[in-house]
């Protein structure tokens, strides 16, 4: 019979947790964003780098746990990283919302709801992940459908490139948008590789 070591550490779990939930409130943020009239976006864009801070202080929390932590209940290096990824989800999402801000982009191109709508499923799946990462071999559906989500969001985007390359807008509009969808897809690829991270923890708790 073998014997696993149980996972110790609940102040981690709820740590993580926490960067989960505030990841499925950047993304609900950015979805009211994208549909709001120009006068309504830059409260928004206000709210949404309220929740980027929030999100740095969850990773400054996590760092802080680990720096005090003589045991960790899995590889530290990996915890330092799965905390960096989920900021970097965060990051993106202001990053998309500030230069539409700044830009005073008004109608955004066909596609980008699209990319907010994939965003918004793996934010969920995220939030719905991290207060059950002590059990990390359960998570399997979480990382398959994160890649799943992520090839979306890649065909998504490409369309997006094409679209804003195909002469409907001016040059320098296309400069502003790409900025915007750069970053949304940037941010598909960050939640791609907290998935990854997991999937880590996972094989090497196996």
């Amino acid at each position: 019979m073998v014997f696993r070591r149980k996972p110790r550490g609940r102040q981690f779990f709820d740590l993580f947790s926490t960067a989960g939930t505030n990841i499925a409130a950047s993304v609900d943020v950015l979805r009211e964003f994208v549909a709001a009239p120009l006068d309504r976006r830059p409260v928004l864009a206000a709210r949404m780098h309220e929740l980027e801070n929030a999100g740095d202080d969850a990773t400054h929390a996590i760092v802080d746990q680990l720096n005090r932590s003589f045991i960790t209940p899995f590889d530290r290096e990996d915890l330092y990283l799965l905390a960096s990824r989920l900021d970097d989800v965060v990051d993106h999402v202001d990053a998309a919302v500030d230069f539409a801000n700044l830009y005073g982009i008004g109608e955004f191109p066909e596609g980008v709801a699209d990319q907010v709508d994939l965003l918004g499923k793996a934010a969920r799946l995220t939030a719905d992940a991290m207060p059950r990462l002590a059990a990390p071999a359960d998570l399997t559906s979480f990382w398959i459908d994160i890649n799943a989500l992520e090839n979306e969001a890649d065909q998504v985007y490409r369309k997006l490139v094409s679209l804003l390359f195909s002469g409907r807008y001016e040059p320098l509009e296309v400069m502003k948008l790409k900025e915007v969808v750069d970053e949304l897809e940037s941010a598909a690829d960050a939640f791609e590789d907290v998935a990854d991270v997991v999937q880590t923890i996972a094989v090497k708790e196996s």
